[in-house]
């Protein structure tokens, strides 16, 4: 199962509270198949078939394509000097 490091957990809370979403919400991970990524998106709730990934309030949704694909792997966050969030994918050891 995804897990997350230290930084994505702060990211993705941060995140949520600026943007004020529900209770809750968070990251939603999708696999777009045709364009062979990854969508990431701020949503208030996980739709149905979602795999919840929550770490200390952080919570991550994964549908089952991105489940699948990103398996054991690690996720991490970064936020630039703009502002802009990167999210990044590690396999664990």
């Amino acid at each position: 199962m995804l897990t997350m490091t230290d930084n994505a957990v702060l990211v993705i809370r941060d995140l949520a509270n600026q943007q004020d979403v529900a209770e809750d919400g968070g990251v939603r991970i999708a696999a777009d198949a045709d364009a062979g990524s990854l969508t990431v998106e701020l949503v208030p709730e996980p739709e149905q078939g979602d795999h919840v990934v929550d770490n200390q309030g952080a919570r991550i949704f994964l549908d089952p394509d991105a489940a699948e694909l990103l398996g054991d792997a690690s996720v991490d966050a970064t936020v630039d000097d703009e502002g802009i969030i990167q999210f990044g994918f590690t396999e664990q050891q």
